[in-house]
């Protein structure tokens, strides 16, 4: 697909290209220059600073992690936040 740039500087992404990303207007892309000089945008997602903790490699580690738990059946629901204390205390 052929866009055109504006005198301004401006690109249009090509409709087909917008949907097959998931793209919506307001939307952020990532721009960068390769080795051989080809322009690669990338769409990103901006994620509010008090959420950003949860995109961590670490946060993202124990995710994965609890999912294999959770999918192993090394869980266990509580129907009370006491029930939970009494089991991890030993009296349960």
């Amino acid at each position: 697909m052929l866009a055109k740039l504006t005198s301004g500087g401006q690109v249009t992404l090509p409709k087909e290209i917008r949907k097959k990303t998931h793209m919506q207007p307001g939307d952020f892309v990532e721009v960068e220059v390769d080795g051989q000089g080809h322009i690669v945008l990338t769409p990103k997602k901006l994620v509010d600073a008090s959420q950003a903790y949860f995109w961590t490699e670490e946060w993202q580690e124990g995710e994965r992690k609890a999912d294999e738990d959770i999918k192993a059946g090394r869980v266990k629901r509580f129907d009370s936040a006491a029930e939970a204390a009494e089991y991890l205390e030993g009296k349960a």
